[in-house]
């Protein structure tokens, strides 16, 4: 059935579930997976939940670069502990449902494994529904978990 999975994680309690149950799908179907985390490019001005922050291109860079980072060495121990075969990506774009749809492609995935959702708060508010624009646009087939 399906033999490579994209599972693009942010870190959020919903994705790391989500991480938990693609890797259990993955092992039960003998699929491999990439987990993915989309990095925001740099802006102008970052909101975060209660402050604004402006820092340098090269610290937003170091953040986001440390952030991907912990969230995929996340995702690949779960895969790890239960013997799958796992690769990991990051990209930088500003609108992640695209990088998550170049990624599928680029790593030749025959399934999209996402969360219904992710960041709350005033960033979900800024961002919209990712997981809504990646069932939109991709031509790969996409079962959205919850």
């Amino acid at each position: 059935m399906f033999k490579h999975l994209l599972v693009p994680t942010d870190g959020s309690e919903l994705s790391q579930s989500t991480v938990r149950r693609a890797v259990s799908f993955a092992k039960e179907t003998g699929a491999k997976i990439t987990f993915f985390y989309a990095q925001p490019d740099f802006p102008m001005i970052s909101y975060t939940e209660a402050i604004v922050v402006n820092p340098t291109p090269d610290e937003f860079l170091l953040s986001t670069q440390k952030e991907a980072q912990r969230v995929l060495d996340l995702a690949k121990g779960v895969a790890d502990e239960l013997h799958v075969d796992c690769d990991v990506d990051t990209a930088v774009d500003d609108f992640p449902y695209r990088a998550i749809i170049a990624a599928a492609g680029l790593h030749q995935c025959d399934l999209i494994f996402m969360a219904s959702h992710g960041r709350g708060g005033f960033m979900g508010l800024l961002l919209g529904s990712e997981t809504q624009k990646v069932l939109t646009h991709s031509s790969v087939p996409v079962l959205v978990y919850r």
